[in-house]
């Protein structure tokens, strides 16, 4: 073994919920797991202000607080969370070779990788200015907190129909700002956008930025960019939310496992488990539709399930 690899029985990587849970339930079974935490420790929910739809917290929680307390009860049960980042990945034999990004191997048994998902975001400054103060990339996350106020989503996929949709139920009023002059979404999510009285579709409209004192209080909007009839639009809001996509957190896993065209990992049979015996997934890396903290826990627990099954059969 070289001088800088480390063997492990079980490697996990990401530590959003599903990388936490699996941590939790792999220390319990005694495997001793090591767990890198990735770019962003905790993952997307240290970027939310209050969770709510988390069972357990009656009155909400912190995403950041709900996420350290996450990690404290894996290292409770003797897991070994570092700082870091997984920058390459083996998996063409096990035991699995993964490199760090300051050089260091890692031989894995079973790895589970939980790297989640990065939204997408229009790349304006005022998205990280507002960003917990009125800008948010998860409709059903924060939705919550805009009943009954004027908010706006970005986007013309099923996903910005889906969340128009939602966040109508409790707002005052939603716009939907879409840039090109029709929808990409399905017929069927066309059809009932159109037909909620409370939406307004604002085609062919780009988002140049935001203002506001203290939060969100508006939105710059430009029309018709670049032809000769082009107009500044201003609109008043509480709310911006994102809904151009996501994208995975998956590219250095593309050589050795099957995505689909965007980049999820594929599972096998809806199970955790890979094409790659050994090797599974949880979280939103492996998860385009739901991708909600309570069932990236549930599936950090599959997981994590599925590993010691593996170690067990294989007596590693």
């Amino acid at each position: 073994m070289a001088q800088d690899r480390e063997h492990t029985r079980c490697l996990i990587i990401g530590s959003g919920p599903a990388g936490y849970t699996a941590a939790i339930y792999a220390s319990r079974a005694n495997l001793s797991p090591v767990e890198y935490s990735g770019l962003q420790p905790g993952g997307q929910l240290t970027q939310t202000t209050t969770v709510e739809n988390f069972p357990g917290y009656p009155a909400g929680v912190d995403g950041n607080q709900m996420m350290g307390d996450l990690r404290e009860q894996a290292e409770h049960f003797g897991a070994d969370i570092r700082d870091g980042e997984i920058v390459k990945a083996d998996l063409s034999k096990a035991p699995y070779i993964l490199t760090t990004d300051d050089g260091k191997e890692i031989e894995a048994d079973t790895v589970i990788i939980a790297t989640g998902a990065s939204a997408k975001y229009l790349g304006l400054p005022d998205e990280e200015k507002y960003n917990g103060m009125g800008v948010s990339a998860c409709a059903t996350c924060d939705g919550f907190f805009y009943r009954k106020k004027t908010v706006a989503v970005v986007g013309g996929g099923d996903t910005a129909c889906e969340d128009a949709l939602y966040l109508a139920g409790m707002a005052k009023k939603v716009y939907l700002i879409v840039r090109k002059p029709f929808l990409r979404a399905s017929k069927v999510m066309q059809e009932r956008v159109m037909s909620t009285e409370n939406i307004e579709i604002l085609f062919e409209h780009n988002t140049l930025g935001l203002f506001g004192e203290n939060g969100v209080e508006g939105a710059h909007l430009v029309k018709r960019k670049g032809m000769p009839d082009e107009e500044n639009v201003d609109i008043a809001i509480d709310g911006f939310f994102l809904a151009i996509g996501h994208k995975p957190n998956s590219d250095i896993f593309k050589e050795w496992l099957d995505t689909d065209e965007v980049g999820y990992l594929k599972k096998i049979d809806g199970t955790p488990k890979t094409k790659v015996p050994g090797v599974f997934v949880a979280g939103d890396v492996a998860d385009p539709i739901y991708r909600q903290a309570i069932t990236a826990a549930g599936t950090g627990c599959q997981a994590a399930i599925e590993a010691e099954r593996y170690l067990s059969e294989h007596n590693l």
